[in-house]
């Protein structure tokens, strides 16, 4: 059995397509079909069902999946000089919404560059539907998600964390000194707000039109630390993430604001796909989010 196969087949299953698979490995279609083909007869096995031009695992070729990630990695060691550790170098590939940028990026990005210098990342930005599609097309490595929480058999939670939300006002409002403020009293308000569609945002108005309300914002944007800088000039309301806003409390210029009537679950969760093989540098990148996460949901 050839390692160039068992490498050949591992692309096939993550990118889901011979010719995606043609194009990462620098080899013609008919070369993938061909070592394909090899394997398959080799293994007496079906690796892949061909269905309208869509290519999945068979359940073998899922059990064959995780021993061809296992041969490839011991291979590599075996290259490697007695007691000598391999770099960990590569490309990652994440997806994130915009507005959670400023605030994860940066911490998790110095700690990463700090352990390995040789790791590059690459940030996707896109609503939650549009990140799965990436990840289910194997365009990025992993997904970083304020939504819902996701319970899907496709996908691995490598970590996640409930994320404590709030809405928000600069401290000279009329409702700051509220000890409890009902939605009702809110709607009236400019409020500022990430794009519609986007994570929580979505869901605050899903939990909005539960109740037969609804806002519509004096601006829309994609940038949480500028929204945060506008509520503390009182330019409007908003409805954020802790972690975003918590340099402002701490200083004083922003209120948060007990809303039990309009109480919104939001999950933060690091997940990849479950054929996907996870390298060390994606391990490596996905460790840098998780010690992050405790953090974030503590504001």
């Amino acid at each position: 059995m050839e390692l160039k196969n068992l490498v050949t087949f591992i692309q096939v299953a993550e990118s889901g397509s011979f010719t995606k698979a043609a194009k990462i490995l620098g080899y013609s279609q008919s070369t993938v079909s061909f070592q394909i083909g090899q394997l398959e007869t080799e293994l007496q096995i079906r690796l892949f069902d061909r269905i309208h031009h869509t290519v999945s695992l068979t359940e073998g070729g899922k059990r064959i999946l995780s021993c061809a990630h296992e041969m490839t990695r011991l291979a590599e060691e075996m290259t490697m000089p007695a007691g000598e550790k391999r770099p960990v170098k590569g490309h990652v590939r994440i997806a994130m919404a915009d507005s959670l940028c400023r605030h994860l990026l940066g911490a998790v990005f110095a700690r990463l560059q700090s352990r390995y210098p040789a790791i590059t990342l690459k940030v996707v930005s896109g609503d939650t539907n549009e990140m799965f599609r990436l990840l289910n097309h194997n365009e990025v490595d992993l997904v970083f998600t304020l939504d819902n929480h996701i319970y899907n058999r496709e996908y691995v939670i490598a970590g996640e964390e409930r994320i404590p939300m709030h809405f928000v006002v600069p401290v000279g409002h009329a409702l700051a000194g509220r000890e409890r403020v009902s939605v009702y009293e809110l709607t009236d308000y400019p409020f500022l707000l990430t794009e519609k569609g986007m994570s929580y945002r979505r869901l605050l108005e899903e939990r909005l039109a539960a109740l037969s309300l609804e806002v519509t914002p004096v601006l829309e944007l994609g940038n949480a630390e500028i929204l945060c800088r506008l509520v503390a000039e009182g330019t409007g309301l908003s409805f954020l993430p802790d972690f975003t806003t918590a340099r402002y409390v701490q200083a004083g210029t922003i209120r948060r604001l007990t809303v039990p009537d309009c109480e919104v679950a939001v999950w933060g969760q690091l997940l990849y796909h479950r054929d996907k093989w996870l390298t060390p540098q994606i391990r490596a990148v996905a460790e840098s989010f998780l010690l992050q996460m405790p953090e974030i949901d503590g504001g």
